[in-house]
């Protein structure tokens, strides 16, 4: 049994089963926390069982044979799509990005509750969402007094580990056990009124412990795996992505040139996704030497920064990676594992933390409107694409808030900048700069006017600019009020034009 080094427990070691067995002893109903984190760190094997059976229910006309799942952030289609296609999960939260489980949601027959992931666990514990019943968790392997060592991502294991009733462990040899080591699990948080200060004061601190800790009578099964993380190649940076960088690292030049930076800049979270990547990719090309990253995702970017020198350290809470960084990660885990640190997601997206690190905060958006505020998670108003993540836990914290999108989508049929955007998720207050491949509006100490005539003039394409300078100039002698003018009637026309016509 090639697994027996890894499952050093002799009671768990007793408990190993397969993946069908396992999946039988979650009850239909239950709320189960899976770990997983942006597609690193997901059970493998569990869930597609558990998808089969409750697929068979439903087969035999148990249309209510479902599960509320809770995770970390995103998973991959072994878990949220499995799922999902087997019409198994009840209500989903903290956030999705599985094209099943959206469409699902979007029809009305998935619950989905988006919440920012740093409120997640501490919701969990205030007993606002209900009782955790099961708790299913990966892990690279088990020592012999029950403690876990953690896999690719932390997320929210913590506290499922803590809050479940039941306990299955998917032991996935595919993760090297040298991981052990690279994690901060921190045991020090408390409930209200005796919170106390967390003690970390910059990126390369460990406050905590390198494994997670399990009560071994809760743990119900073990299940072996070998299966990689399902994490897909990025692309090249595009022009449009490349331009977008190249704005970034120009206001940051001139930041630090005015002094409002330091030269090795300030701690960086960068979102997830194609953008961010080539943002990343411009700062490894950039002028600043000896960064550092406080963030919930580890990307290929991040990984080419600390291979080149560029950037000292980083912690996170998952690493997401392509097979092809994976593969650099695995070969040398030995060199990343004394520069990069994973935290409990509470503790990697902490409200606090972020702003007294005063950390640069760059994420991607769906559409901002003329006055500054943002949508990042809904298309057209009404459908969900996937959800709000972190990026609000560092938006409103942030020492610098940026925010990033291509100037238009759909072949240039939809303007990503707008009168009104049609879902508020980030609202002016919090959001500094906002920057497309056209340029970049750094929206700080200005009005609404002067904000909507900087973001008209610098981040709208040039075949949507006239329109928003006419809707905006219009505004400004039919509104009821001057401070932020709008024509009520017309201020999500642009949306309804392109669902009626495919075109705004």
């Amino acid at each position: 049994m090639p697994f027996v080094a890894r499952i050093q427990n002799a009671a768990l070691l007793g408990k190993v089963m397969t993946a069908e067995q396992a999946a039988e002893l979650i009850p239909v109903g239950a709320n189960v926390g899976m770990s997983g984190f942006t597609g690193a760190g997901y059970p493998k094997a569990v869930p597609q069982a558990l998808a089969a059976r409750l697929a068979a229910l439903h087969a035999s006309g148990q249309t209510h044979a479902r599960i509320g799942l809770w995770t970390g952030a995103s998973t991959a289609p072994e878990l949220d799509g499995a799922l999902a296609q087997a019409q198994g999960i009840e209500m989903r939260l903290p956030y999705q990005s599985d094209p099943t489980c959206r469409k699902l949601i979007n029809a009305g027959q998935m619950l989905y509750t988006d919440m920012h992931l740093s409120h997640v666990a501490q919701a969990a514990w205030f007993g606002f969402l209900g009782k955790l019943d099961v708790a299913v968790v990966e892990v690279a392997g088990i020592l012999p007094d029950g403690r876990l060592i953690p896999s690719t991502s932390v997320g929210n294991n913590k506290t499922w580990l803590d809050q479940a009733d039941k306990i299955i462990l998917e032991v996935n040899l595919h993760q090297d056990p040298a991981l052990e080591g690279m994690h901060d699990i921190y045991y020090g948080t408390q409930l209200p009124p005796h919170r106390q200060a967390i003690p970390l004061v910059k990126t390369s601190d460990r406050i905590g412990q390198p494994h997670l800790q399990c009560d071994p009578s809760k743990v119900i099964a073990v299940v072996v795996t070998d299966h990689a993380d399902r994490n897909a190649a990025f692309d090249p940076p595009s022009e449009v992505s490349s331009r977008i960088a190249g704005h970034i690292i120009e206001f940051l030049t001139h930041e630090v040139k005015v002094g409002r930076l330091p030269n090795e800049l300030l701690p960086l979270q960068s979102g997830v996704g194609n953008v961010a990547n080539a943002v990343l990719a411009g700062l490894n090309q950039g002028p600043f030497e000896n960064l550092t990253a406080y963030t919930e995702v580890l990307q290929d970017g991040m990984l080419d920064m600390l291979r080149s020198g560029k950037l000292a350290f980083a912690s996170a809470t998952a690493l997401s990676l392509s097979p092809d960084a994976a593969a650099e990660f695995k070969g040398n885990i030995d060199f990343y594992r004394q520069r990069i640190v994973l935290r409990s997601q509470e503790i990697s997206n902490h409200p606090e933390l972020v702003r007294r690190l005063g950390v640069i905060a760059m994420n991607a958006m769906i559409e901002a409107e003329i006055y500054g505020n943002v949508n990042s998670t809904h298309i057209m108003g009404s459908s969900i694409m996937n959800g709000i993540g972190g990026s609000g836990d560092f938006a409103r914290n942030a020492y610098l808030s940026i925010f990033m999108t291509p100037s238009v989508a759909k072949e240039g049929r939809i303007s990503c900048i707008v009168p009104m955007v049609s879902h508020h998720d980030h609202t002016e207050h919090d959001v500094q700069v906002i920057v497309s491949e056209q340029g970049l509006a750094d929206l700080r100490g200005l009005a609404p006017t002067q904000r909507a005539k900087l973001i008209m003039e610098r981040c709208a394409h040039p075949s949507f600019r006239p329109q928003l300078l006419d809707y905006m100039e219009r505004a400004r002698h039919s509104s009821a009020g001057l401070h932020t003018p709008h024509m009520m009637d017309e201020a999500l026309s642009w949306h309804s034009r392109y669902l009626k016509t495919g075109q705004m």
